[in-house]
């Protein structure tokens, strides 16, 4: 049996190809560390804001602060005004802190 190529199964392949290759790439992207200034914490939600550096660009404003869930233990000697460096990931729209460490 012979499988004939047609241009359209050519495209569907080459889209399917790109697909898994940004999915993989966002999952890598998620789990790069990232570093930020902490901006609130609170401790009752299990949250903490977190305003990201950019990095190696002179001169470039930081962008607003963004909100994460965050394990209730590694939010006990966070404050605002700590410099911090981070993974997280995002599931469902929410974003959780997998790691944070005090620079």
């Amino acid at each position: 049996m012979t499988t004939i190529t047609t241009p359209a199964r050519t495209v569907a392949k080459a889209m399917l190809a790109a697909a898994v290759a940004l999915s993989v790439g966002s999952v890598a992207l998620a789990q790069q560390a990232q570093t930020g200034i902490v901006t609130q914490v609170n401790r009752l939600n299990g949250t903490v804001a977190i305003r990201q550096i950019p990095s190696g660009t002179v001169g470039a404003t930081p962008g607003a602060a963004e909100e994460f869930k965050a394990p209730s233990a590694s939010l006990e000697n966070l404050h605002a005004g700590d410099r911090v460096s981070f993974t997280a990931t995002e599931t469902g729209g929410a974003k959780t802190i997998t790691k944070i460490d005090r620079q």
